[in-house]
Parts: C-alpha cells; structure tokens; sequence
C-alpha cells in the first residue's frame, strides 16, 4: 500500500460500532443480468465475485420491496420466502470478498414499468398521466410502508449487514418528499412536514424491524438526491430540514446520490459551499456521510476524504469498469485505472448490461 493512499484503507467504525476495512465503498448499481425472476444468474455471479475486495462496503443496488414498484428486467427482490436464497447467495458472494453486503430496498414509484408489473399499474403519491400512475390510496401508503419493513426482515435473516432505503434518484420516497410529484392533500402531502412524513414512517418502521431482532450490529442507511431541479422540488432547504430529522433515528449513515463530489449548492442554502459540506455541517458527527460522484482514481478518493466533508466515499462506474479498483488503488497503480467504458473489453465486465444511477445534475 502506498503511503499517499493510507488514509482510504484506514478502518472506520460506523456509530454502531460495526468496522469496515476501508473508506471505500461501492455504490448501488442497477444491474440488468439477473434471472427474470430476480434470482442470480451466473453473470451476476460473476459480477459480485469479481468485485469488492479492500472496500468496505457493497451495496447491492435496488432490491425491491413490492410487485407494484418494479422498475428494471430481473430486479433482485427482497418480497417473499422464495427470495431468501438468492439474498443469501449475494450476501455470501460478498462476504467472500471481505467486503460488508448492504441491500438497497427500493420502489420505483411512477417510474415504475409496466412491462413488469403484471397486474399492476405504476403508482405514487399522486396521478402522472404522463407516466401512466395513478396515485396510492391510504391504506396502500402503508402498505409499501410495512413491505419495506419486511424487506429489511428478509435481508436481516438472509445475512445482509444491513440495508440502505433508497430515498433517492426520483423513485418512491424522493416522490413523496417532493413538491413536484407530491400534491396530496391528505396526511401524507401538504406542508414539508406532511410530505416528510412518508420518508420517515418507512425509516421508522425498518427501524423496529432492527429493534425486534436484537441485532445492535444491523446497519441503517438512508440514501437521498440533494435537490431537484424543478420550481416545486426539492432543494436544499428541504434537504437539510430532512437530514435534522433523519439524525434523530438510529442510523448509521447518510448516502448523498449526485454526479458530481464538489458540486456547489443550486437553492436552499449558501450557493458558495458544496452540498455535501452543509450535510456534513447538518450531521454534526452524529452519524457517517458517503459521497460519491466522478471518483474514479486513488487521487480522487484521497482527494474527496481530504475535503472533511464525508468520512466514507462511493463509485459505481469505476468499479463496473475496473473489477480490482480498490485493490489498484492500494497498490499505488492508479494509471491501470479505466476511466471510460471500452466496449472491446466489455465482455470482461462480466454484467452484460448496467444502469448507471439516476443521478440529480
């Protein structure tokens, strides 16, 4: 390991007192290679085996929590029974790398596609004609609140280290927050407050999921867009006001979706300073950021754990391309690092199709 890459192979200790190896991390990505009934396939096989060693954690991108909200072919389910098995196959896949395994519970909310829905139409906090949605009655508001719960069950008993609610990148919860695609009138939309509260109850429920097992160990993170760019969106404004209340739960880390690291706040907030140092600001050390966003060499990553604005960092893209990343970077063997997506040596990222993040401009 060289000397000016250290710091990102220091091992950091989540305020559960869970230790990763490294600050590395890697991002959800939404893969395209599962089965169509969302169990693994052998290039997702592949895949998983071929990365994660020297990073702290893997995120395994966009498990979904109910047949209403899928958005993408053979996503990976976290529903019922039947999923446990390949839960515990990317669970054990992962570990064999030494790397901790997160699962990302997800609904896609109005983007959902209805060529996999079956019997269902994509819903949300309210009607998108464009999209075909219509909007959630009560009683299925809590229903998907309960079906994230016992998604994180499932992943609980499967062996996952913990999970990630995917509150981020336009999907359910980020639809419900939003002023733009939330205009219910009901105790679910409204105020920021009221439109708040969604986010929140799906928190608090995965929350007494990880009370009831006893598994103090069990990690918690809340994934989030910082702002959007519509005049009724988010922005950082609602952002931090989010933030304040999240770090009143037992969580341990907030995971800041954007493409770029260093962009500077657009609205909400000082537009001198970069999103990710308000947060930081906001969090006050209460629990852990991940940043991520164009990060791609050992320069980058150091130069992003230098800013003191995130304790862990993320890629999705440079992993996909680069199998031994972390591994590259520990070496001091930045120069190998691919930075752009070959399609002569596709075939070597072993996942024949993947969907970048969703990512907020």
């Amino acid at each position: 390991m060289t000397d000016s890459h250290a710091k990102l192979f220091e091992p950091f200790t989540l305020n559960n007192g869970v230790t990763l190896q490294s600050r590395l991390v890697i991002a959800p990505l939404t893969l395209y290679c599962q089965n169509p009934d969302g169990t693994v396939s052998e290039a997702e096989r592949d895949f998983i085996s071929s990365r994660g060693r020297n990073f702290g954690m893997v995120i395994h991108g966009a498990t979904l929590v109910s047949d209403n909200g899928q958005g993408f072919p053979g996503q990976p389910r976290a529903i019922r029974d039947y999923d446990l098995q390949a839960l515990k196959e990317r669970v054990r896949l992962t570990h064999a790398n030494g790397s901790l395994a997160i699962a990302q519970i997800h609904h896609a909310g109005i983007l959902g596609n209805p060529a996999f829905l079956r019997d269902h139409v994509p819903v949300g906090p309210s009607e998108n004609e464009e999209r075909g949605a219509r909007a959630l009655m009560p009683p299925e508001v809590k229903a998907i609140i309960r079906a994230f719960a016992h998604a994180a069950e499932l992943c609980l008993v499967a062996g996952y280290d913990g999970v990630e609610i995917h509150g981020a990148n336009r999907y359910l919860i980020q639809q419900f927050y939003s002023g733009a695609t939330n205009h219910r009138t009901d105790e679910w939309g409204g105020s920021n407050e009221a439109r708040m509260r969604f986010p929140l109850a799906v928190l608090d429920a995965v929350l007494r999921v990880k009370e009831r097992s006893g598994k103090k160990n069990f990690i918690i993170g809340y994934r989030l867009s910082p702002e959007e760019p519509e005049e009724a969106g988010i922005t950082m404004k609602e952002t931090l006001a989010l933030v304040q209340e999240l770090i009143k739960r037992d969580i341990q880390y907030i995971h800041v979706s954007e493409k770029e690291f260093f962009q500077n706040a657009r609205r909400g907030a000082d537009e001198t300073r970069s999103r990710l140092d308000l947060i930081h600001e906001a969090i006050a050390g209460k629990t852990a950021l991940i940043g991520l966003g164009n990060l791609f060499t050992g320069d980058d990553f150091d130069k992003a754990i230098g800013t003191g604005w995130v304790e862990l960092a993320a890629t999705g893209r440079a992993v996909m391309l680069n199998p031994d990343l972390a591994t590259l970077i520990r070496e001091g063997r930045d120069s190998e690092i691919q930075t752009k997506l070959d399609p002569v040596k596709e075939a070597a990222y072993h996942c024949p199709k993947v969907l970048w993040p969703r990512l907020p401009q």
